[in-house]
């Protein structure tokens, strides 16, 4: 006869069984203890979970723990993406705090260019400032307004506060304003209070000088300086700056304009200024026209004509090749004796 082996998974097998319907069984009399409505049952719970919840603290602190870290986890990536919408709101709100700055800027400039009190004779056109070609040696910026706005040459120039420079230039859109810091600059200005005049001559410097003032011992630090209009090439009484003493010793002009930030110019329209069209008797004499040919009638002809045949004179002649016709003829008969 053959033997049959028994293998482990032969007992395990009814034991599982078992303890499935033994776990069953425990559960379906857990229910039943909790659903009956009785005094006893009702002790007999509380028994149980004053045995039984205390002794299993030990067993729940994991499943506390585990469920502290969930939610930290949860509590970390809500606060990780506000960090990150936060961080762009910041960067948003940079861009218009700049955007809101210049604004600002414009919006004082603008202001400040509305305020200005010149002549009301004067009108103006407001350009804004293209490119600065300030260099070592050339001082100029370049506008967006040119011929076809009825830009002219030798047109003075203002930011919000003083004097800028002129027109030196006219395209058809643009415009270049030399200024007065470039060392191709002379202005005529008066010093106030005492009325000296003078030259602001540029040096390419912050500071332009003042020259050929008529008594410089009249002149003071902190004097006002104005346009002079004389030769009315420029308007009168645009404010330029103060006087100072430079280094030097020598007096100089801090510019009431503000240099370092041109961004709008008032083109100040000066109608009044007589253009030079033609270089005029001072500079130079008047061309002359080529000279005509003098008009000959009959008889100045028939006159000239012995005096190219006489024009030889003969040993013992007279020379006399000059007279009418007769004359020539008595000539002829000295030199033939």
């Amino acid at each position: 006869m053959s033997k049959t082996s028994i293998g482990p998974e032969d007992y395990s097998r009814p034991l599982r069984r078992l303890l499935v319907g033994v776990l069953l069984l425990v559960l379906l009399a857990l229910f039943l203890v909790w659903r009956i409505d009785s005094p006893r049952v009702e002790r007999f719970r509380s028994a149980l979970v004053d045995a039984v919840v205390p002794n299993l603290e030990w067993a729940l602190v994991p499943v506390a723990k585990v469920a502290d870290m969930v939610d930290n986890f949860q509590s970390y990536s809500r606060i990780y993406e506000q960090n990150q919408e936060l961080k762009r709101e910041l960067q948003k709100m940079k861009a218009w705090k700049e955007a809101a700055e210049q604004l600002e800027q414009k919006n004082a400039r603008l202001l400040d260019l509305n305020q200005v009190r010149l002549d009301p004779k004067l009108t103006h056109i407001t350009g804004v400032v293209l490119a600065d070609s300030g260099s070592p040696f050339r001082q100029s910026v370049l506008l967006n307004v040119g011929a076809r706005d009825g830009i002219r040459d030798g047109w003075a120039t203002m930011d919000g506060i003083g004097f800028v420079g002129r027109i030196s230039g006219v395209g058809e859109r643009t415009s270049r304003v030399i200024l007065v810091t470039d060392s191709n600059s002379r202005v005529p200005v008066t010093i106030q209070p005492s009325g000296q005049k003078a030259i602001l001559s540029g040096d390419n410097s912050p500071i332009p000088l003042l020259e050929f003032i008529e008594d410089a011992d009249e002149v003071r630090p902190g004097d006002r300086v104005v346009t002079s209009g004389d030769g009315e090439v420029l308007p009168a009484g645009l404010l330029v700056g103060q006087v100072v003493r430079g280094t030097d010793k020598r007096l100089r002009v801090v510019l009431s304009a503000d240099y370092q930030r041109l961004e709008f110019l008032r083109v100040l329209r000066s109608h009044d200024i007589e253009t030079i069209s033609d270089p005029g008797g001072l500079i130079a004499p008047p061309l002359l026209p080529s000279q005509p040919q003098p008009a000959i009638d009959g008889e100045a002809e028939a006159g000239a004509q012995p005096v190219q045949g006489g024009g030889d004179v003969q040993e013992g002649g007279s020379g006399d090749a000059e007279g009418p016709a007769d004359g020539s003829a008595s000539g002829s008969g000295e030199t033939g004796q």
